[in-house]
């Protein structure tokens, strides 16, 4: 292959060094208006009474307006939220009211002159206190919501989702294990702290149009939900998301065009704009959801897992948007990359009073892997078994099952182990830090994850050839950081074999790039690509049926290369492909065959959706990527200090389209990783975020930054795009247990939660050395 496998530059790279590129606050727009909100001072309240009146009269105040204006809820899967509230609030932040003004100052000057009364509820801060049977109930209307038939809530109750699993026969298993383990295990609430914030501006015309501009993962899914919400027809709404600086899964969805529309339409022709400061982001975006999960393993006495329970209650805070799908995809990989024939679990979605919990890179696998993987690791300590060799004992291999019963055809998962162990030399010890307050240590932990999405979403690309053989590539897969306008030039230009640079991608518009289900789940390169490389084949068969009339041959003679049609029994016998951009003209001055345009239409094939009773299913998901990260810390005893020395990420990629990016990628999602086993907590009271700045929330450093390896393992996908698979987000799914591990291995305490802070780690310190003296 000329172009796939070779680490083209980035397409956006000269954009984004000059500071030239347009993000969604970048646009400026003529007589513009801005929107602020009112929010809540409560975690839990009724609304009893909002006065207007004093912010109406304000000079420069154009609308205010509450929840009752437009009552209608929304909701990806779960319509359980409206943009404003609606007779109660939810969670501390939620807004109340919204305002448009003539300037920022004038909108936030009528928010503090708007009156709310309120009626302070009981609010529930905790996901397993959620499940109690005597809990305040949230959402006492959740019975009455319209939802997707593939998730269960539960009316009378704080669970919106219970996905239950069940394979093999978990309780004979337990019966029959010569040892059983119990492990309990919290991760708490992160934040995405993308590096732009979220913005969003809208514009209603006369008549009827309605355009928004935001900085948005998913602009056809936030169309078809603003559609429904707002009772628009989708050709009268049009979405475009320019450049997005980071999402992580946070602007997937709807959060700020529910509250900018409503204001809009009540002032055709006037944009109106909203844009987060970074407290908003952290009190009212999305957040991580927070996690207990409690593991039971039934072990043989060689080390080989028999069976698994698991109990999974998620805070998914106090609406679902992405949170009930969450659920369902951490009960798929509960098991993380292991072959275990008898399993039981329950994941649970509970409503909280918390920030609403949304996708976050790894789709909950990162969560659910702090336990699995520490689990492991103690199981095989308790029973004197090596970590490694355990997790080769127990590791998928080809022809393996997964938790729901899908057979796993391609699987790297050992050759993964094999050499990230390598790297880490893990059959050595750390060597000596040079001060008796500082110990070393190593870990490493595996993991999987699966491009979670419906069974049947789909991607579409168009290519159109220009007049001097370049092509135009119109897609709406989005082009967040993570570098798939550049996959999607290298697929097409290996395709039709021209140099990249001969490829311009266009994307994020509603109006103008074909549909796209999300830019989420890892599916990018594989659903994405699919359908660019089905474009890309279906112009150059155009190509081919026009290029044999004109060269007196037939399809089988010929073939692509650099940019002409060539013959394969003539090599001298070649046309550019630029002489078919517009068709053919025949001897007669006829033309046949028009303007070259290639259309990639692309569904995963056969993906079955789970029962509801078992859980199980032969194909929930189109593949699984699997990899590990292994982990190198110093601890300094004296102050709890943990310091990543090293980090090794060894994943199968199936094809790796362009090594530099997949390093990128590695690298990026091993520093996130870390910062959220060392740093990172949205530290929450009575449903108040206590740390909504980077004063007070930690992420990584420059100062932090580990020596980093990385290496990819290519066991071809079969079903992606030249044996391509999504590697985004797995990549950073074992990076926290490994740290953890590591941390064990040198001071020889165990943590079950993250993260691992100075005073965390000398309160663990503390306490096992009062063990040690009794």
């Amino acid at each position: 292959m000329n172009v796939v496998g070779q680490s083209v530059e980035r397409l956006d790279a000269i954009k984004k060094v000059t500071g030239t590129a347009v993000f969604a606050d970048d646009i400026q727009f003529s007589r513009p208006l801005y929107a602020q909100v009112v929010r809540s001072p409560h975690a839990h309240a009724n609304i009893l009474s909002i006065d207007l009146t004093a912010a109406q009269s304000l000079p420069g105040v154009r609308s205010v307006i509450t929840g009752e204006c437009y009552k209608k809820r929304a909701g990806l899967y779960l319509e359980d939220k409206n943009f404003i509230a609606v007779g109660k609030a939810r969670y501390r932040g939620e807004p109340v009211a919204a305002v448009a003004a003539d300037s920022p100052e004038i909108a936030r000057r009528a928010c503090e002159l708007v009156k709310v009364d309120y009626e302070v509820l009981p609010a529930v801060t905790d996901s397993l206190e959620g499940m109690k049977p005597d809990a305040p109930i949230i959402h006492p209307d959740l019975g009455s919501y319209k939802v997707l038939p593939i998730f269960y809530p539960k009316p009378g109750t704080n669970i919106s989702h219970h996905y239950v699993l069940r394979k093999g026969d978990a309780d004979k298993a337990f019966e029959e294990a010569d040892r059983v383990f119990d492990h309990s295990f919290y991760i708490p609430h992160v934040q995405h702290v993308p590096i732009e914030p979220h913005a969003c501006t809208a514009q209603y015309m006369p008549d009827g149009d309605l355009t928004i501009w935001a900085a948005c993962q998913s602009p056809f899914a936030v169309r078809r939900a603003l559609a429904e919400t707002f009772d628009f027809p989708l050709n009268k709404i049009r979405v475009i998301s320019k450049a997005v600086g980071g999402g992580f899964g946070c602007k997937a969805g709807t959060t700020l065009e529910g509250i900018v529309i409503p204001l809009a339409m009540l002032n055709p022709g006037r944009p109106v704009k909203m844009t987060y400061t970074r407290e908003d982001e952290f009190q009212n975006a999305y957040v991580r959801q927070g996690l207990h999960i409690n593991i039971k393993t039934a072990v043989r006495k060689d080390g080989k897992i028999i069976g698994s329970k698991n109990v999974l209650a998620w805070d998914g805070g106090a609406y679902t948007e992405y949170g009930v799908n969450i659920v369902k995809a951490a009960g798929w990989g509960c098991v993380g990359p292991y072959d275990i024939e008898n399993i039981a679990t329950d994941s649970y979605c509970v409503y909280t009073n918390h920030p609403v919990g949304g996708p976050y890179r790894g789709f909950g696998m990162c969560e659910i892997h702090f336990g699995i993987e520490q689990n492991i690791d103690m199981i095989a300590h308790e029973m004197g078994i090596d970590p490694l060799e355990m997790r080769k004992l127990n590791g998928i291999r080809e022809g393996g099952k997964s938790a729901t019963g899908q057979t796993i055809n391609v699987a790297g998962y050992q050759e993964c182990l094999e050499r990230a162990s390598q790297l880490m030399e893990m059959d050595k010890p750390s060597a000596p830090s040079g001060s008796p307050t500082k110990l070393r240590g190593k870990g490493i932990a595996g993991g999987w994850k699966a491009p979670s999405m419906p069974t049947d979403v789909a991607s579409s690309v168009i290519i159109r050839m220009n007049e001097d053989g370049t092509f135009m590539l119109l897609a709406s897969c989005h082009d967040i950081g993570q570098g798939s306008d550049t996959v999607m030039a290298q697929i097409a230009a290996e395709t039709l074999t021209v140099p990249v640079e001969k490829i311009s991608v266009r994307t994020g518009d509603t109006d103008h790039t074909p549909y796209e289900w999300q830019t989420v789940a890892s599916r990018s390169t594989y659903c994405a690509g699919n359908a660019t490389k089905l474009a890309a084949e279906d112009i150059r068969n155009k190509i081919l049926e026009l290029a044999q009339i004109k060269m007196g041959t037939w399809k089988n003679d010929l073939f692509l290369e650099g940019g002409y049609v060539c013959r394969k029994f003539y090599p001298d016998q070649k046309v550019p492909l630029a002489a078919f951009a517009l068709g053919l003209t025949l001897p007669d001055q006829s033309g046949i065959g028009g303007p070259m345009i290639g259309v990639g239409s692309f569904v995963v094939p056969n993906n079955i959706a789970a029962d509801k009773k078992t859980g199980l299913s032969p194909k929930p998901v189109a593949f699984w990527s699997m990899g590990v990260n292994g982990a190198e810390v110093e601890v300094d005893i004296e102050t709890g200090k943990v310091k990543v020395l090293k980090m090794v990420s060894v994943f199968d990629a199936g094809k790796v389209i362009n090594p530099a990016m997949y390093e990128g990628q590695a690298e990026g999602a091993m520093v996130q990783a870390m910062g959220t086993a060392l740093y990172e907590e949205l530290k929450l009271k009575d449903g108040r975020v206590m740390n909504p700045s980077f004063v007070d929330y930690k992420i990584p450093a420059f100062e932090d930054m580990p020596e980093m390896i990385v290496e990819a393992i290519e066991k071809p996908e079969p079903t992606g795009p030249y044996g391509a698979r999504g590697i985004g987000e797995i990549t950073m799914v074992p990076g926290a247990p490994a740290i953890a591990n590591a941390v064990a291995n040198a001071i020889g305490v165990r943590f079950l939660r993250m993260p691992l802070t100075p005073d965390v780690v000398l309160a663990a310190l503390r306490e096992k050395k009062a063990a040690e003296t009794k």
